[in-house]
């Protein structure tokens, strides 16, 4: 059985808020009586049952006094969860990035099954660093720094640790669009396409591509990414916008629903041992200068 210090931060710290909010709703008590009992802010009670802070052992210690949790070994368990939830994964990217998208590297480096759609871009955790730079470049806005520019790139970079963990598997089913639009260039996205191709030789990683041909289907709304976990834990749906990247769900009709869309564009993609031949043909196939339709003039006639 899984120990709480062998699970990840993020996973325990999503457990204990849980479990916070469980023994508070028992306990028939407001965020605010609760709040007053312990002589804290609101604010500090609302940010540690949203996960966005840690509680330290003491406060836990009398938090579950007050909800008369007092049975040892739970009281054991949920102490060790708070030791092993202090240090979030990301959190030294805090200047740059919102904490909706914390939380979503947060759940992306802790997942045991990623399943995701991408119409416009290449996923994150599969952009070589020239494609991810000329990304992070066009969608930052004009006052970033070449400072902040490289602290993303390196967050970036570290979220690809993911895809080496033991066991994890993920899905990736990408627009056509995403593997033709020639991001940073015909040199760049030419060693882009090269690179997913590598990847999707893993056994553990599929890659599937949904061609133009297929027409229109569902998820032409947006991106979307599902993530399930190996301990008691609800999966997460996650909604990309322009603003970035928010939590839609953890409802299990909710995640159904996007997960039988997901294997609807399954169904349908390319998959297999296409992908790379497909990516690596259009990758030799690039040009040199990318180059818009040619119309031709009209005649005088």
């Amino acid at each position: 059985m899984t120990t709480p210090n062998s699970r990840s931060p993020a996973i325990q710290r999503l457990q204990l808020r849980t479990k916070l909010r469980e023994y508070r709703t028992a306990a028939r008590m407001t965020q605010r009586q609760v709040a007053e009992r312990m002589e804290w802010s609101p604010s500090k009670l609302l940010r540690i049952e949203a996960g966005e802070v840690g509680i330290s052992v003491n406060d836990l210690r009398s938090l579950l006094g007050l909800y008369e949790t007092v049975d040892p070994a739970t009281v054991e368990v949920l102490l060790n969860l708070a030791r092993g939830s202090r240090k979030m994964p990301f959190t030294e990217y805090r200047d740059i990035y919102d904490k909706d998208f914390l939380s979503f590297l947060a759940m992306e480096s802790s997942a045991f099954v990623t399943r995701g759609f991408q119409p416009l871009v290449m996923p994150g955790l599969l952009q070589t660093e020239e494609y991810a730079m000329a990304i992070i470049r066009a969608y930052t806005p004009t006052d970033f720094s070449e400072q902040q520019h490289q602290r993303m790139l390196e967050a970036r970079m570290l979220r690809q640790e993911a895809l080496e963990r033991d066991h994890a598997e993920s899905y990736f089913i990408l627009d056509e669009s995403v593997i033709r639009r020639q991001v940073g260039g015909p040199g760049v996205m030419r060693g882009q396409l090269r690179r997913l191709a590598e990847l999707a030789a893993h056994p553990r990683r599929s890659i599937m591509i949904f061609p133009f041909s297929r027409g229109a289907h569902a998820a032409s709304q947006g991106p979307f990414t599902l993530f399930e976990f190996e301990q008691d834990m609800p999966p997460f749906v996650y909604l990309e916008n322009l603003r970035g990247t928010a939590t839609v769900s953890t409802a299990t009709d909710d995640f159904v629903s996007y997960l039988e869309m997901f294997w609807a564009l399954e169904e349908r993609a390319i998959k297999g041992d296409q992908v790379p031949r497909i990516l690596l043909q259009i990758a030799d196939h690039l040009e040199t200068e990318p180059h818009d339709f040619h119309i031709e003039p009209l005649g005088d006639g």
